[in-house]
């Protein structure tokens, strides 16, 4: 198809675009003709009315017609000299126009002459001054584009608005011919919205600023309404595939049960219930279990690893760092191996000879479940009958990671587990494709975490808060300063504060250390110890943000707390209150800027995660928030699922209306090529061909 080639084709092939105004093109991101389309405007200049100097609006951007008087040059410090030109309209009232720095515009102002002056008005030292205008003569048929709406772009390197507006012209000129609507005649009328040429024009060369709403309205519902299609042609591939039938056939479930030393709460009962029926359907379950950190998340995984194999099949959960993986085996041991469930450790740092009997045993089914990391999806490892997948904290993963543990089984079910509370925006584009169960009670019991936040100048009394504690019989995690994408340095900082505090503060207690670098056997018996209260403090970097539960310890230290996100400080937090003791988390940190202090704010003030969840989001995006950019499907370019919610609903009811009434998209061929063509990454996921 023509359009999609005129897309596809890169702008340094353009006539006028050499390789240099190219490398400043993809400095905006800019690589492809399609990528200039969706490059909008940051804001527009209006120059559609021509004021005189009565009329001006102060504290606005005013288009100016007048003659220049007098242009002076004044030299106000070292590094400092000021263009001053005087102009006047015949009224009563004069003005200057005022530049710092450039010298250079005095040639450009010759006296007498009249000029449309444009740029912002303000009221300064009893005088009007039109700061740093732009200007041109009045001769000049497109003198800064008097009696139009111009739009405003994002530069980079040597790239001008004049460049970027003739650039655009010409490429809108040259695709809108072309370009046929995708989105079916029905919907864009149901909806009032506008047709998708007239948008594109309208968007960068509006007619009127009502119009560039509009306009803006329709190219985000174009990116919300594909993300939507793809997700309910995911939802209606699954009814069409038959999956394992899991029922309660024998003992090893109740016996489970019955061994549990504390009641279900009302949320995971309910749970297990949204579960048990998905996993008895035949067909294929996909459902996401979030709840807060302590809700009692794993009890009901481990439920439904132990139905698969009660029924005769393998289940396989994938976490996504070997810290967590080896907590969840840990974890796992304790329930499974007394009831003779024969489980697995398959990780990337095993020993070959371990790493080759493991998967020999996943092969003959000898191993029922297994827990790992991406090892797991690695070529060579083959299951003998897996029909159930548990993926923790799915966002860490990309799609085709998850995509290639499911090739591991026949149409096997997916149950997502998240301590993350997604808001409600957020779960209609990561997780529209998902059934929702939700676990928002926390055991009986349990008391809210006090928080407080502190600067580091108090640091000795908060470590002579944790020695009191300690002495009482409790435990304390020290965690260490978040070091982005540096497990190495997250381990040396750790490293380092650990010998710090064993040889002042803490001599007389006993101290472990906990990072990411450390083998596995050693992991294991740092973190066996500080359960069994062999150790009263552990100084650990955030791999301990989920999956430990020591109900003994009831102090947690963050160190630099402005470095983590809310929901992720949020995590941590949940590694305390876990027993019947007031817990309390000390968050130490000098914020620089006010969303710092917000941040730190926030999460003194609530412990609900998804209040916190909302903030973060507002706060970070989606992206930040759950690393969700691997995804591709919050990678917008228009659309914000926050400001669009409501076109985001609208965008869900009219794809999944759509794929309802035509299977497939079978009588739309544009509209399913352009969602295979957006999702070209996850496309073996569902099938549009």
């Amino acid at each position: 198809m023509k359009f999609l080639e005129l897309l596809d084709r890169e702008i340094r092939y353009l006539k006028g675009i050499g390789p240099k105004r190219a490398s400043d093109f993809e400095k905006l991101g800019v690589v492809t003709l399609e990528d200039l389309l969706y490059l909008l405007p940051r804001r527009y200049e209006d120059k559609r009315e021509v004021r005189s100097l009565t009329e001006l609006v102060f504290g606005d951007f005013n288009l100016i017609k007048a003659k220049v008087v007098n242009v002076e040059e004044v030299n106000v410090r070292r590094n400092l000299k000021i263009i001053r030109a005087l102009i006047s309209d015949g009224s009563r009232r004069k003005a200057y126009a005022v530049w710092y720095n450039k010298g250079y515009i005095k040639k450009f102002l010759s006296l007498g002459r009249e000029f449309l002056f444009y740029g912002k008005v303000i009221s300064k030292y009893g005088e009007i001054q039109v700061q740093d205008p732009e200007f041109e003569p009045v001769e000049d048929l497109d003198a800064l584009g008097a009696g139009r709406i111009l739009p405003v772009y994002p530069l980079a390197g040597n790239l001008t608005q004049k460049v970027l507006r003739s650039v655009v012209g010409m490429v809108l000129d040259m695709i809108l011919p072309e370009l046929p609507d995708i989105v079916p005649r029905d919907v864009l009328e149901r909806n009032s919205l506008m047709d998708l040429p007239s948008a594109l024009r309208e968007v960068h060369f509006p007619s009127s600023l009502k119009e560039v709403s509009k306009a803006r309205d329709r190219l985000a519902f174009d990116e919300l309404f594909l993300l939507q299609l793809f997700l309910a042609l995911r939802v209606r591939e699954r009814k069409t595939v038959e999956a394992p039938v899991l029922r309660p056939r024998g003992d090893l479930l109740r016996e489970f049960w019955n061994r549990l030393s504390f009641t279900l709460t009302n949320a995971q009962k309910r749970a297990w219930k949204e579960i048990q029926a998905d996993l008895s359907s035949g067909k294929p379950m996909n459902r996401l279990l979030q709840g807060d950190v302590g809700s009692g998340k794993t009890i009901i995984a481990i439920a439904a690893m132990l139905l698969a194999v009660e029924n005769g099949y393998q289940a396989a959960l994938m976490a996504p760092t070997e810290v967590l993986a080896e907590q969840h085996f840990w974890v796992l041991d304790q329930y499974l191996t007394p009831l003779g469930v024969k489980i697995g450790l398959l990780i990337g740092s095993l020993k070959d000879r371990v790493k080759r009997r493991v998967v020999e045993e996943i092969a003959s089914g000898d191993i029922k479940v297994v827990v790992g990391t991406h090892a797991l999806i690695q070529e060579g490892v083959e299951f003998k009958n897996l029909a159930l997948v548990v993926i923790d904290e799915q966002h860490r993963f990309g799609v085709m990671q998850r995509a290639a543990l499911l090739k591991k089984g026949d149409s096997p079910h997916v149950l997502v587990m998240t301590a993350t509370p997604i808001p409600r925006t957020l779960s209609l584009t990561i997780y529209g494709d998902l059934d929702v169960s939700i676990m928002d009670e926390m055991p009986p019991g349990r008391k809210p975490v006090m928080t407080y936040w502190v600067t580091s100048k108090k640091r000795e009394k908060v470590y002579e808060f944790v020695k009191k504690r300690v002495s009482l019989g409790e435990q304390a995690y020290i965690i260490c300063p978040l070091i982005e994408e540096s497990e190495v340095l997250e381990a040396e900082a750790a490293t380092k504060l650990f010998e710090e505090l064993n040889a002042t503060f803490f001599k007389e207690e006993r101290v472990g250390l906990l990072h990411g670098r450390m083998k596995s056997e050693e992991k294991e018996m740092v973190m066996k110890a500080f359960k069994r209260g062999d150790l009263q403090i552990l100084v650990s970097t955030p791999v301990i943000e989920v999956g430990i539960d020591v109900p003994n310890a009831t102090v947690m230290v963050i160190e630099s707390a402005d470095r983590f996100g809310l929901s992720q400080i949020h995590q941590l937090r949940g590694r305390v209150g876990r027993g019947p003791k007031q817990s309390y988390c000390i968050l130490l940190a000098d914020p620089k800027t006010e969303e710092a202090k917000k941040r730190l704010s926030v999460v003194v003030s609530t412990t609900d995660g998804f209040k916190i969840a909302e903030e973060d989001l507002k706060m970070r995006g989606p992206g930040e928030l759950c690393g969700v950019r691997q995804h591709g499907v919050t990678d917008f370019k228009v659309a914000d699922i926050l400001r669009d919610y409501k076109l985001l609903a609208l965008a869900r009811k009219e794809a999944f209306f759509l794929v309802e009434k035509s299977p497939n998209l079978k009588d739309y061929p544009l509209l399913r090529l352009m969602v295979k063509r957006k999702f070209a990454e996850v496309g073996e996921l569902i099938d549009v061909s």
